[in-house]
């Protein structure tokens, strides 16, 4: 989808989806010590602001001027402070290097777009930082509840951790998401790859 339409869908309510942050994101997060973090098409926010107020700096990058202006009001609300940046994340190149921990969350792109941010996530880690990537998994077509319908843009938890090189892959799996709704919860099918980059070791 373009700018525009990511424009249009986040004016239509206060928040699209939830103004909480996602469950894997929670589960995978929780326990680090903060440090720098990108969150790579950061849509409305709600992982940034959550990590913003773990005590994370935060850097959050979205080509949806809407979402974050309600990524900004979500922030002001929390009293915590993220640094917005509007960028399309395919094109954008991140400062090499500099972060504990670069996220992407259901960022749906067709797999040539995606292997390019890809890399470009994997030269933004710090020494030892971690990579974590969420988002519907293909087999939530005919499995699972919701998200994308087009097989084109949806995860493969084992093609995107081959892509990963020179990172050491910690988990490369499916999650299950269960989501409430007006008929009762849903299960939701999730991929999830944790990456962490390797630290380099003392000059012989």
């Amino acid at each position: 989808m373009r700018s525009e339409e990511w424009d249009a869908r986040f004016a239509e309510s206060e928040f699209l989806f939830t103004a909480r942050p996602n469950q894997s994101v929670v589960a995978e997060v929780g326990g680090l010590t903060p440090g720098t973090a990108l969150d790579l098409g950061c849509g409305q926010g709600r992982n940034a602001v959550w990590l913003a107020e773990r005590g994370w700096q935060v850097t959050a990058v979205d080509f949806s001027r809407v979402g974050l202006d309600r990524g900004r009001q979500l922030a002001q609300a929390r009293g915590v402070e993220v640094s917005y940046r509007h960028d399309d994340v395919v094109a954008w190149q991140p400062p090499p290097h500099a972060f504990d921990l670069v996220l992407l969350s259901y960022l749906q792109l067709p797999w040539p777009e995606l292997r390019t941010v890809l890399a470009s996530a994997t030269d933004a880690l710090a020494p030892g930082g971690m990579l974590l990537i969420v988002g519907h998994d293909a087999d939530n077509i005919e499995r699972g509840y919701g998200g994308p319908q087009d097989p084109a843009v949806l995860y493969d938890a084992d093609r995107i951790a081959a892509a990963l090189d020179g990172l050491r892959i910690e988990t490369a799996t499916q999650v299950d998401r269960v989501v409430d709704t007006d008929i009762g919860p849903m299960t939701a099918i999730d991929a999830l790859v944790r990456a962490t980059a390797q630290v380099p070791g003392p000059r012989p």
